[in-house]
């Protein structure tokens, strides 16, 4: 409570201050409350790695407040806080006593170099690489849907033609002071260049990432990772199961990760629009055999716009898996953190209006389809989207049963998120909004998930917890958006 008669009053001192200095403020934001019942969550009933029960009830809230500082159109700041997804009768919503959750969201600042269209955004902020469609697979999965520490420009160099790029750090693990008088490589940092061409009914977006990835950074930190029901950190995303064979750790203070890809889109067909995103990246290459990883991702997907009351949509995907040794570290794509899913399936974190009911299988290890009935609309104000999805592993089932053996199980690798070639899941959801006024909505997301798992990988109890039933989710709530 004194936390919040604090950072309350500064609040309102740095609101006054500011408006005063600046010549326009605006403040959007975003509330959400929804009840969620939500059973055999991870397709067993239990957290990540099967050591506590999950309660198949919950109400959660959370709340957004973006304020922008606008000395003039060519230069704003912007500063939000948020108080992420928490649930009713806990931390901050608590009957007494309750734990200051305000946290900073955004914090950058942006602005046009004077005399040019050149755009620069330096802080705290959302950023993404590129994605054919975020319609469809709502954003890239080497890293987006979530927010760091960056600067960004944009740079026009002809009608159509932009080159943005950046740099950001994504971990310092000791900050400013190592904990020893020696050097030590506690950073993940990432540099990015992107190439927008926009043509008339066609755009093209290839696009490059190097990370320079500290031996000593905290690779059990996750960014932007908190939204997925099963546990993911930048070990499970960045490393190979090798790394924990003797001889443990890194050769390099320092290795190199890269990624490289394309993001097309085709929509010259109108009302039949076509995308795809290609990519591949690989790390510690340089480093021992056993900690490399590197892996190809691609997906394709088309929809049809010319109904007014729907738009039909399916998506193919693939990504390669690991194969039966672990010696020669991994064969799946690296990632930092994203929230890629196709058509908002519930299978995936991506674009769900509640992000707490998703089952979070992983999209590198797997290929598959989806088919969407996307915008359906009858009548005025009332939306729905039926979406059923497959997927099936490429994983070698030796791979991650030897992942489970030096890991634990269910740390690197997780029944339901890391799938084998004889192991798929899949599912239906069918969501609903109405649009009580412009701004408030109530929100109806229903999910029925299904999958078959190898017990000679997972072992007989969790298999025998998923033969239990099927997850099947329901969660209703308001969104206002003002």
């Amino acid at each position: 409570m004194k936390g919040i008669h604090v950072i309350l009053p500064l609040l309102v001192l740095v609101l006054h201050v500011s408006s005063a200095l600046a010549s326009e403020v605006k403040m959007v934001g975003d509330s959400r409350v929804h009840a969620t019942s939500f059973t055999q969550r991870n397709f067993t009933g239990w957290n990540a790695n099967a050591t506590q029960t999950e309660d198949a009830f919950t109400i959660w809230q959370r709340f957004r407040l973006r304020t922008d500082f606008i000395a003039h159109e060519n230069l704003k700041f912007r500063f939000s806080m948020r108080v992420n997804n928490t649930a009713w009768g806990n931390g901050t919503y608590t009957v007494d006593n309750p734990a200051v959750a305000i946290q900073v969201w955004q914090a950058y600042l942006q602005f046009k170099w004077p005399g040019t269209d050149a755009d620069f955004i330096v802080g705290y902020q959302d950023w993404a690489l590129p994605i054919s469609s975020d319609a469809i697979f709502n954003t890239n999965p080497v890293f987006g849907g979530t927010r760091s520490a960056a600067a960004v420009f944009n740079v026009p160099l002809a009608k159509g033609v932009n080159l943005v790029g950046g740099f950001s750090r994504f971990i310092d693990s000791n900050r400013d002071f190592d904990p020893t008088t020696t050097q030590v490589s506690d950073e993940i940092d990432g540099y990015f260049l992107t190439l927008p061409i926009t043509l008339e009914g066609f755009s093209a977006t290839p696009w490059a990432m190097i990370g320079v990835v500290g031996r000593d950074a905290d690779f059990l930190t996750g960014i932007g990772l908190s939204n997925s029901c099963v546990a993911q950190t930048l070990a499970s995303n960045l490393l190979s199961a090798g790394t924990v064979v003797a001889p443990l750790g890194f050769r390099n203070n320092q290795n190199l990760y890269w990624w490289g890809g394309a993001a097309l889109s085709l929509t010259a067909l109108d009302p039949f629009k076509f995308y795809a995103d290609v990519m591949y990246g690989q790390g510690n290459a340089s480093d021992r055999g056993k900690n490399l990883r590197g892996g190809l991702f691609f997906d394709v997907a088309a929809e049809y716009t010319g109904f007014d009351f729907m738009t039909p949509q399916v998506a193919f995907w693939y990504s390669t898996g690991e194969d039966s040794s672990t010696t020669n570290g991994s064969e799946r794509m690296p990632s930092v953190v994203g929230y890629w899913g196709p058509s908002t399936s519930f299978l995936f974190d991506s674009s769900q209006a509640y992000n707490r009911s998703v089952m979070g299988v992983n999209n590198v290890g797997n290929w598959g389809f989806s088919a969407s009935l996307n915008k359906v609309s009858f009548i005025q104000d009332l939306t729905h989207r039926l979406t059923f999805t497959y997927a099936r592993g490429t994983n070698s089932p030796r791979a991650l049963r030897a992942a489970n053996l030096l890991t634990g199980m269910g740390s690197y690798v997780q029944m339901g998120r890391d799938l084998t070639t004889q192991e798929y899941v899949m599912a239906v959801n069918f969501d609903h909004q109405y649009n009580v006024y412009e701004n408030l909505a109530v929100i109806v997301e229903t999910g029925w998930a299904h999958g078959e798992f190898q017990r000679s990988v997972w072992g007989r109890r969790l298999v025998q917890a998923n033969n239990n039933g099927d997850p099947i989710k329901v969660a209703v709530g308001l969104r206002y958006q003002f």
